[in-house]
C-alpha cells in the first residue's frame, strides 16, 4: 500500500536542502521559495489506518458535507500522525512526585474533590489515574478559562458532561466568574457530612474540599477569587504551586490548594502537544518551534479560525498548510531569522486569543 502525505510538515522528514544555510536557528530567505516536502510511505502491511481507528491521514481538507464532529475527528487523526515523529514531550519535575504522594494522603480528609481542567482541552487535562484515586468521593468538575473558548465549545462540553451525569461548572479564575456557584455546590454536595456528625452527637465542622488538576489550569486563581484575597501564589506558568496548603473560606468551607499533578509518563503525545500549546506544561519539555508549527497546522484546519486569520494577522501566505515553513517565513519577516522568537510569538498570540477564542478539543463521539 502506498500513502502520500502532501503539504503537511512532519518532523524528521528528508533533510532540508543546503540552501537553507542554518545558523543558530536562523536561515536564508532564499529557502522560502522551496516547496514543502512530500513524504511517501510505501509497503505498509496489515490493517489500514482506517481499520485501526485512525482514519485516513492523507485527508487534509474538510468536506463541506461532513458534520462538525467529523471535522474534529479528522483533526485528531492528523494530529496523531503529525506528533508521531516528534521527540516525546515529557515533564515530571521532582516536586510533582512529592505532591502526588502527599495528595493521596490528604484525600481521606476531603468531603468533596474539585477537579479543575483547562476549558480549551478538557480531555487532555484529565489525569488518567484520577478516577482510581478518588473512588466514590463526590466530585465537581470545573472547566476553567471559560472566557477563552467559544459559546459553541461551551455548549458542546456542557451537553457532553450532562449526558454523563457529571456536575460541571464553567469558570474564569482571573475574573471570578463561576466561583460563587462552585462554593455553593461544594457545600451542597457535602451537606450530609454534618448531618452524620450531628447524629453522632458531634459539632458541625467546615466542609473540606480539595482542588486538584494539571499544572497551570487555574487552581490557585480560583481559590484566590473565592476568598476575595490573594492567599495562594498564582502565576500564568506551570509549576508555581509546589506544596499543599489548606485555606479557610468563611466558617463553612476549607479548601486545599495543591500543586499541578501530571502522569509520570504522558503516553498520548497528541494530548502532550495540546498541553504545550496551552502552556499547561513546562517549556523545557518541548521544542517551541515544533509545537508552534503544529499549532499553525491545527488552526488552518479549525473551521472557526482557518488560514485566512493567520494570513491577515501576519501578512504571510499559508496556502501550503506547512506549519514549519510558515514559522520560518515569520522569522525572516519579523525576527531577523530567529525561529525561536517567531515560534514563541505564534504560541503567545494563541494564548492571548489573537486568533479568536477557540477550544482545541470537542467531546468524543
Amino acid at each position: 500500500m502506498s500513502v502520500q502525505l502532501s503539504g503537511l510538515w512532519v518532523p524528521n522528514s528528508p533533510p532540508i536542502p543546503p540552501h537553507f544555510a542554518r545558523n543558530r536557528g536562523r536561515f536564508s530567505p532564499s529557502a522560502l521559495s522551496s516547496q514543502p516536502p512530500t513524504i511517501q510511505i510505501i509497503g505498509v502491511s496489515g490493517p489500514g489506518w482506517r481499520d485501526n481507528g485512525y482514519g485516513n491521514p492523507s485527508s487534509n481538507l474538510f468536506d463541506g458535507c461532513q458534520g462538525e464532529s467529523d471535522h474534529w475527528s479528522d483533526l485528531d487523526t492528523d494530529l496523531y500522525h503529525w506528533t508521531k515523529a516528534l521527540r516525546p514531550v515529557q515533564w515530571f519535575p521532582g516536586h510533582i512526585a512529592k505532591a502526588e504522594k502527599e495528595l493521596k494522603g490528604q484525600l481521606k480528609l476531603m468531603d468533596v474533590v474539585i477537579e479543575v481542567r483547562d476549558g480549551r482541552i478538557p480531555m487532555s487535562t484529565s489525569h488518567p489515574q484520577m478516577d482510581l484515586w478518588l473512588g466514590n468521593r463526590k466530585r465537581i468538575l470545573v472547566l476553567n478559562r471559560e472566557d477563552m473558548i467559544s459559546t459553541a465549545d461551551r455548549n458542546a462540553w456542557a451537553d457532553y458532561f450532562a449526558r454523563n451525569g457529571t456536575k460541571v461548572v464553567f469558570s474564569n479564575g482571573q475574573l471570578g466568574m463561576g466561583t460563587m456557584k462552585l462554593g455553593r455546590l461544594a457545600k451542597e454536595l457535602a451537606a450530609d457530612v454534618n448531618v452524620r456528625r450531628r447524629a453522632k452527637g458531634l459539632l458541625p465542622r467546615a466542609v473540606r474540599a480539595g482542588i486538584v488538576g494539571y499544572p497551570n489550569v487555574g487552581k490557585s486563581s480560583l481559590i484566590n477569587r473565592l476568598l476575595k484575597r490573594r492567599m495562594c501564589r498564582a502565576a500564568s506558568r506551570p509549576g508555581v504551586t509546589r506544596e499543599l496548603k489548606w485555606v479557610r473560606f468563611g466558617k463553612d468551607l476549607e479548601l486545599l490548594d495543591s500543586p499541578g499533578i501530571l502522569p509520570m509518563r504522558i503516553s498520548d503525545q497528541s494530548s502532550a502537544i495540546k498541553l504545550a500549546i496551552c502552556d499547561d506544561i513546562g517549556e523545557r519539555a518541548y521544542d517551541v518551534a515544533d509545537v508552534a508549527a503544529i499549532l499553525v497546522q491545527m488552526l488552518t484546519k479549525l473551521p472557526t479560525v482557518g488560514g485566512d486569520v493567520l494570513c491577515k494577522r501576519y501578512k504571510i501566505d499559508v496556502d501550503s498548510r506547512c506549519g514549519k515553513i510558515f514559522v520560518e517565513k515569520l522569522a525572516v519577516q519579523v525576527f531577523n531569522g530567529d525561529v525561536h522568537q517567531a515560534a514563541f510569538r505564534v504560541l503567545a498570540d494563541f494564548r492571548k486569543g489573537k486568533f479568536g477564542w477557540t477550544a482545541l478539543e470537542r467531546p468524543p463521539r
